[in-house]
Formats: structure tokens, C-alpha cells, sequence
């Protein structure tokens, strides 16, 4: 959460506001987002001619529009623009770059509505429940705000209190939101490999666990727990005797914003320290049960006077199974190997790559990464640096990444940029080797074998190929006889010939209406209907514009081979 910055007054936040005219504010988003990405990919639309410079940039641009427009939009449109920051495999990188940036920067609500949340959940007033209340908020954020408080023991702590008609705006936002992904689930071109309802229903699930605060206080009794043999983290107590779903009182721990870096060396703290301790906090996060802090900023993470790390707000977090951890071994080992076929293959299974009739240009891809990835040790590779090429691959392919791995994704990410804050050599790699060596090595928690176990599991695949090679070979022979099995073969040529041929088609049919026009043209001008014989020259220009650009498509053909 943070401190909001900003006195806009915005539609949504208001205590009465008209549902047609959210349904008409949301559907203008949608209408214009989709004029601007048509006009995006068409190149006559970019004054002075068509450019990927030019692209990237009218990209950009709308990207920063999205952004705002989502803050303007209100708490559902901030939480799934942060949803989508982690999906860059739905989504151009601008996009992802861009919703990363967005903050809850909205304006706290009113005391009298907070007294009245706290006091219609607990049938009690304020004054019976808390021997003090701060009516001004520590932090607001788009789905609540943080306030001190006092128990009548002397005890601090601070009491999370939800935004007033939160629910109602989510019923109504994601009534319109199902429209939106069903429109992109029957598209032509955005529809292909992409499951929107699924994804829909994903966010769903989780902003609806977001404004649940009972739930959150479980998530933080489990973190707690899991952290209760370290010494430098903290994890604030719930106070069950103040909770229900829309309030939620916490143990009062404060501490230093984990990226203001000058008050933490005015503290005396050691940054390198701090840097490495984030790092390792998550890994055992992830490796140590698969519980994890799904969101990571440095407004969820402080450091107390002691130098202990700091956990805030339970909403959002991970959950990573034990078949997940086995598939992302099996990964791993693919990667290790520079396998692609055994990444590939692994990331079927694991539901993060849908199989399609020709995965032959994603394998490529694979390897191609494979093939970069292993050229610098693993200590010298970033996060960052590599979630990117991954998803530079993954966007446009057939991959569908699970939320689980892209908030691991970004959580890594984020704190590698955190970790660079406070200690520039910093490198989260470094960090992680270890504990990787460990998981590649010792990956089911058996007694360690790591050669062997390797060879023997190879040994039993090869068997077992073996084994079954004769039924495949039976099975592939029974296909050859129903006319099941296809074999395409790719000729380069050919298809340019064929391209080459469509387009000088095409070029005939411009010019010969091209010709007309200007016949036509030139006897409308000698039969002295100058007016006519203008209007015809005018329509003559548009397939004399069309034949220049098949002219070019034709230049463009022969210079490629």
C-alpha cells in the first residue's frame, strides 16, 4: 500500500454512482483499445511511412494510456492491470513494462465510512472496540486503507479496513469484463491459442480472494508459521477477536521502506545484507513448502531496527503443489541438458505449453534460448534478462503460463531490482545457485543420488521407448492405412513463387482498373466534362496508391531470396 498522492476525485470512488454509466465508461475503453490496436497494424496509418521504430512507439504510447486509463477505472482495472504485468506471454512487452508501473495512487475514503464498515461487522462502537483510533489512514490503497489503532491492553496494532462498495463495483466490472473475454475468445486472430474465459475466470478467483480478509489472515498465520525459526524475518500477528471479511486487525510492526535506501544506511543497516536476505526469504518461500508472497513490492517489504526483514499484505499469494515442483524439475534437467525437446515436452505436462500439429518453430525458439541462456555461467545471469527472453519467446507462441509462474516470475524479478537498489554487485543468481544445485540434485527429497539416479532414470526412459517402439510403430501404420497421418513438407521456394505470382495478380487487376479510370477519364476531359473526367482521375488514384504498394510487396519478395 501506499500513502495516496493525489486529490482526484473519480467516479467510482463516489457513494452513489450509475451502474450505465460504469457499463458506458468501461465499454468506450474497450472500443477505443481496440480502434487504436487496428490502427496500430496499419501501416498506411503512420504519417511519413511505416516504420518498427514508429510502431514501438505508437505502442508505447498506448501502453501509458492503458495504464491511466485503468487508474481512472477504478479498483478492478488497477488489480488486473497488475494481473496482466505478470502475463507477458498474452501481452506485447511495452504493456507489461508499462501496468508493472501502476500503483494503488487513489484517495482515501472517509472516517465516517470507516467507522461504519468496523461497526456494522462487529455490532459494537468504535470506542467499545479500540481504546484509540487514528481516523487519518497509515497507507489507502484501491481496495482499502490501513489504520493505527490501541487495544484497551496497550497493545498496537493497525486495522485494515475495505474500500465501501468494493463488491458491488467487482459484480458489475466483471459482468462486462466476461462480455469483453468472450468478444476475444471468438476473435479470428486474438482467440487463436488463447483461452480468455479461462483467464478470466483466474482473475476472477483471485480479486474475489482479495477482498475476502479472513482469508488473508490465514495466509498470514501460514506464512508466520513457516517463518517461525528465522530470526530475521517478521511477519505481523492476526488478531482473530477483530476480523471478519471486511476488517482485518494486524500486530503494529513498523519499519523502514525497504527501498529508501539513504534512512536504511542512516540506520546503520548493511544493504548488501539486506539484498541477500530477500533473496534468500523467497527461495525458501518457494522451495521450502511452495507457500510464497505472490506480490513483492517494496511497499509490502521493510526492514525493523534490528535489520530484520518485514512482510505486509497477505491478499495475493502463491501456492506451488508438489507435481508443479516435479515438472519444473523435469524442466530444469531439460535446461541443464539444453534439451529442447525435453523442455518442451515437460512443459506440456506441466499445462504451460499447448500442443499443436507443427511444434517445430517452437522448438526452435526453445533452443535458440537454450543455446544463449548457457552461454555465461549461471551465477552471472539475471533474472530479469531471462524472464524477458522467456517471454519474448512465449508471446504469439502456444504457451499458456500458469498465474503460479509468472507471479514467481515477477517476484524474482522484482526482487532482483530491489536487491540492485541496495547493493549494485548484487545479483540474485549468485543468490539462488545453491539452492538450485540442491533441487537438481535432490529433487523428491531422496537420499541424494545424483548421477546414478540420473542415469538409471535415462536407462528405464530407453527401456521403456524400446519396449513400447514396436505398438508405435503399429499404431503409426494403422494411421498410414485410415489417411490419418499428414505429412507436410515445406519447399521455401515454392511459397515465394506463390507469393510472388498472388502479388503480380493482383498488381494486373490495379492496373487494369488503373487504366480504366484514366481512359475513362481522358474522354470525360475531350467530351468537355471537366468536372467528370477530375472526379474519375481522383478515383483513379486509389488503385494507382494500391498498385505502388504491390509494386514494392513484389521488390520486397525478390530481395528476400
Amino acid at each position: 500500500m501506499v500513502v495516496p498522492t493525489s486529490g482526484k476525485s473519480y467516479r467510482w470512488n463516489r457513494p452513489k454512482y450509475s451502474r450505465n454509466r460504469r457499463r458506458f465508461d468501461i465499454w468506450v475503453f474497450a472500443f477505443a483499445f481496440l480502434f487504436s490496436n487496428w490502427r496500430n497494424g496499419r501501416k498506411w496509418t503512420y504519417p511519413g511511412g511505416f516504420t518498427p521504430e514508429k510502431q514501438a512507439a505508437r505502442r508505447r504510447s498506448q501502453a501509458i494510456w492503458i495504464r491511466e486509463t485503468f487508474l481512472d477505472l477504478g479498483p478492478t482495472f488497477i488489480k488486473l492491470g497488475q494481473l496482466f504485468s505478470t502475463r507477458a506471454d498474452l501481452f506485447p512487452l511495452e504493456y507489461v513494462e508499462e501496468l508493472s508501473k501502476l500503483q494503488d495512487r487513489v484517495p482515501a475514503f472517509d472516517y465516517e465510512q470507516v467507522k461504519e464498515t468496523i461497526e456494522s461487522d462487529f455490532a459494537k462502537p468504535i470506542d467499545k472496540l479500540f481504546s484509540s483510533f487514528d481516523p487519518i489512514p497509515l497507507a489507502a490503497a484501491s481496495l482499502g486503507q490501513v489504520h493505527r489503532a490501541k487495544l484497551f491492553n496497550g497493545e498496537d496494532i493497525v486495522v485494515k479496513v475495505q474500500r465501501p462498495g468494493l463488491k458491488q463495483l467487482f459484480t458489475i466490472d466483471l459482468a462486462i469484463l466476461r462480455q469483453i473475454a468472450r468478444y476475444f475468445d471468438n476473435h479470428p486472430k486474438w482467440g487463436e491459442n488463447r483461452d480468455w474465459i479461462g483467464i478470466y475466470d483466474e482473475c476472477c478467483r483471485i480479486l474475489w480472494e482479495e477482498t475476502d480478509y479472513l482469508l488473508e489472515g490465514r495466509n498470514a498465520d501460514t506464512f508466520r508459521r513457516n517463518f517461525r525459526g528465522e530470526d530475521w524475518v517478521c511477519v505481523p500477528r492476526v488478531y482473530w477477536k477483530y476480523a471478519s471479511p471486511r476488517v482485518l486487525a494486524l500486530e503494529y510492526l513498523p519499519g523502514i521502506k525497504i527501498s529508501h535506501y539513504e534512512a536504511i544506511e542512516a540506520a546503520g543497516l548493511d544493504r548488501k545484507l539486506l539484498a541477500q536476505l530477500g533473496a534468500r526469504a523467497y527461495l525458501q518461500q518457494i522451495l521450502g513448502g511452495g507457500f510464497f508472497h505472490a506480490d513483492p513490492h517494496p511497499g509490502n517489504l521493510a526492514v525493523n531496527a534490528d535489520g530484520a526483514l518485514i512482510f505486509y499484505d497477505f491478499g495475493m499469494m502463491g501456492k506451488i503443489e508438489s507435481n508443479i515442483r516435479e515438472g519444473l524439475m523435469d524442466t530444469l534437467v531439460g535446461i541443464a541438458q539444453k534439451n529442447s525437446d525435453k523442455v518442451v515436452n515437460s512443459l506440456i505436462n506441466l499445462g504451460a505449453l499447448v500442443p499443436t500439429g507443427d511444434m517445430s518453430s517452437v522448438r526452435r525458439s526453445i533452443q535458440f534460448m537454450l543455446d544463449n541462456f548457457m552461454d555465461k555461467p549461471f551465477e552471472e545471469q539475471s533474472v530479469d534478462a531471462i524472464s524477458e527472453d522467456l517471454y519474448e519467446i512465449a508471446y504469439g507462441q502456444p504457451f499458456r503460463f500458469p498465474a503460479t509462474f509468472t507471479f514467481v516470475m515477477r517476484a524474482f524479478s522484482t526482487l532482483e531490482g530491489v536487491g540492485k537498489g541496495l547493493d549494485p554487485e548484487f545479483n540474485f543468481m549468485e543468490v539462488a545457485q545453491p539452492y538450485a544445485m540442491r533441487l537438481m540434485t535432490n529433487s523428491n527429497g531422496s537420499n541424494g543420488g545424483t548421477i546414478f539416479d540420473e542415469l538409471g532414470r535415462q536407462a528405464a526412459q530407453v527401456g521403456s521407448a524400446a519396449w513400447g517402439l514396436p505398438g508405435r510403430i503399429e499404431d503409426t501404420i494403422d494411421k498410414l492405412e485410415r489417411g490419418d497421418l499428414r505429412v507436410r513438407v515445406r519447399s521455401l521456394e515454392s511459397e515465394r513463387v506463390m507469393r510472388r505470382l498472388s502479388a503480380v495478380q493482383l498488381g494486373t487487376n490495379y492496373t487494369i482498373l488503373l487504366s480504366a479510370f484514366l481512359i475513362c477519364a481522358t474522354i470525360l476531359l475531350v467530351s468537355q466534362f471537366k468536372i467528370l473526367a477530375a472526379i474519375a482521375a481522383t478515383i483513379a488514384l486509389v488503385p494507382g496508391w494500391a498498385l505502388w504498394r504491390v509494386l514494392r510487396r513484389l521488390d520486397r519478395i525478390d530481395r528476400m531470396f
